[in-house]
């Protein structure tokens, strides 16, 4: 099993875990996308708004002396934009239903951001070596 089905598989299972989830997406911290379960052509436009605002919540962490960029919570209207750091070189991107359960949503993710973050670095690891 490649590392980008093995991140898919954990996205399906965080969206099985939180029926409240509308997308989920795994990116690289440049916008890449690496694996998702959203809607057709919706990932790779959240997938560079994510860098975008990684930069911001990156900047925004040093310059405040907050310390690593760990995650970013957008609430919207019609729901929330979460976003976690995943790893060292990922993040985890999710959508959510405005009645979602953010406690939840934040216990669920941060399990999951470290588990697709061991994936990702994993092969970029194996893919040095090689």
């Amino acid at each position: 099993m490649t590392a980008e089905a093995e991140v898919l598989g954990e996205l399906r299972r965080l969206r099985a875990r939180l029926p409240q989830l509308t997308g989920a997406l795994a990116a690289s911290a440049d916008g890449l996308v690496l694996a998702h379960d959203t809607v057709d052509g919706e990932a790779e436009s959240v997938a560079a708004l994510t860098a975008a605002a990684l930069g911001v919540g990156q900047r925004l962490t040093d310059s405040t002396g907050q310390g690593r960029f760990r995650e970013l919570l957008v609430r919207g209207e019609n729901g929330y934009v979460a976003t976690y750091a995943a790893g060292g070189s990922a993040v985890l991107t999710l959508l959510a239903e405005p009645r979602i359960n953010v406690g939840r949503l934040h216990l669920e993710a941060r399990r999951s951001s470290v588990r697709i973050g061991e994936l990702v670095d994993g092969a970029l690891e194996r893919r040095d070596l090689n």
